[in-house]
């Protein structure tokens, strides 16, 4: 799991987002990908536009990240924060429960400049949040960040009835920028250990390492070791830091934090509950110095996470049977798990291979009004050609639960044929075969030769049209 903060102060993004992302390491096969943005441009136009058409943050990311097997599993913006989950497509299915919040702490709380925004779901059965914070800036509103973070954790509840506060989460990731400042130190100072790497004499006077000695809830959360650079506050276009004339000291404000349910482990003695067992490990925690466009630097922090599935097979699985060609109506048969409760908003999509996000389907249909028939648990749903791309392709199918908001079901990838006189040829020879067969149980092979002979004689069209 590979979880980025960046507080992009209003710019565009750049055009290679591979180091950033870790693309170039071979040795690096991310199954998640969590982004979490501060201070993207948000005026008015800017935002009104957005809300109708991708944001160029997003749009990138979803560039990037799409054609190698990722998909968007949901995103949430407020103003400025941006907080974006990709999956690899094979973990899509075992993703449920998916629900966004925001906290506004800015003006009294009535504005959204500052705050948090989360992204909550269960994985494999296990609950996880991700919570991406700018909090108040300055040396001197230490007091006031903690106060907005306890705000921010007091608000974030969930229409989950499991989950109903954000500390229920068997795992929270909280990062952002949290604008905590280094304490004491003069300007010189910082920078002459920040040139001769002396990190660790600057990390003890970190206002948030300060604060956790002493503050319960902070010692829940754990923190790699800051062994880079302090992240702000940098010249635009350079990697050095503040020559303006306000002559911002450095400081470590962009950060990862992670923090386990104590709870988690399962010491229940009731063996028809399954065993839990779910651990996070850091394993790189680092800046990226050659990005420029902002005056901080990205942070990204690397993680493994290791669990015991609780959920060994899809809810549901979709079969698509049969040849698939445009543009006649198909079929799609699909089979589900007996706790898996479906709606009447429940619907099948049918995607390119490479999907964007849970919804970019190029058609679908509504499950329980496309129903054909449901029999010893296998369903049948009717969709319509009408949405079917021309030129077909590879695609596969999804099943959208309204209850869960996920996606739960995924098929594997099939192709779609573009129709040709051949093939509707084909397809009427297969007919034609079929029918056969079955006038010959019912009439026996000599009648049905001679019945077969004498129809394609006088209308050739029935068979070739």
């Amino acid at each position: 799991m590979h979880v980025v903060t960046w507080n992009v102060a209003t710019a565009a993004p750049p055009t290679n987002l591979n180091e950033l992302l870790l693309l170039n390491n071979e040795c690096e096969n991310m199954d998640m990908y969590v982004i979490g943005l501060q201070e993207m441009k948000s005026g008015i136009i800017n935002y009104i536009s957005e809300l109708a058409f991708e944001d160029p943050w997003s749009k990138l990311l979803m560039d990037v990240l799409a054609p190698l097997g990722y998909i968007k599993v949901t995103s949430i913006r407020m103003q400025g924060l941006l907080l974006l989950v990709f999956a690899r497509r094979l973990h899509v299915p075992f993703i449920s429960d998916i629900y966004t919040n925001y906290t506004r702490t800015g003006l009294y709380g009535y504005w959204g400049n500052k705050g948090g925004v989360s992204i909550s779901f269960r994985i494999y059965g296990y609950a996880i949040c991700f919570l991406n914070c700018h909090l108040p800036a300055h040396l001197t509103n230490n007091d006031q960040r903690l106060i907005d973070f306890d705000k921010i954790l007091e608000m974030q509840n969930f229409e989950n009835d499991n989950i109903p506060n954000i500390l229920d989460n068997d795992l929270i990731v909280w990062f952002g920028d949290l604008n905590f400042r280094i304490e004491e130190f003069g300007l010189c100072f910082i920078h002459e250990s920040i040139q001769k790497g002396l990190y660790s004499i600057l990390w003890h006077k970190d206002q948030l390492n300060i604060i956790k000695k002493s503050d319960s809830l902070l010692q829940q959360f754990q923190e790699g070791p800051l062994l880079f650079k302090p992240t702000f506050k940098f010249d635009i276009n350079s990697e050095e830091y503040d020559s303006s004339e306000k002559r911002r000291k450095p400081a470590w404000t962009d950060r990862i934090l992670w923090r386990l349910n104590q709870k988690l482990q399962n010491t229940s003695k009731n063996f028809k509950e399954p065993e839990r067992f779910f651990s996070l490990e850091l394993k790189c925690y680092q800046s990226h110095m050659q990005y420029k466009v902002s005056d901080h630097k990205p942070v990204t922090g690397t993680f493994e996470l290791e669990l015991k599935s609780l959920m060994l097979t899809p809810l549901v699985t979709l079969i698509p049977e049969g040849r698939w060609i445009t543009p006649y109506d198909l079929v799609v048969s699909y089979n589900r798990s007996p706790d898996f409760k479906s709606s009447s908003w429940d619907w099948i999509g049918l995607h390119k291979v490479v999907i964007r996000h849970l919804k970019d389907c190029v058609t679908y249909a509504w499950v329980k009004d496309n129903l054909v028939s449901s029999e010893k648990g296998l369903y049948q749903v009717y969709i319509n050609a009408s949405g079917f791309p021309e030129e077909g392709g590879e695609f596969l199918l999804s099943y959208y639960s309204s209850n869960l908001k996920a996606i739960v079901g995924l098929s594997e990838p099939f192709q779609v044929r573009a129709d040709s006189v051949l093939e509707r040829m084909r397809c009427v020879w297969m007919l034609y075969n079929r029918i056969g067969e079955v006038l010959a149980c019912m009439l026996g092979p000599a009648c049905t030769e001679e019945l077969l002979c004498s129809l394609s004689s006088q209308y050739p069209r029935t068979f070739y049209a």
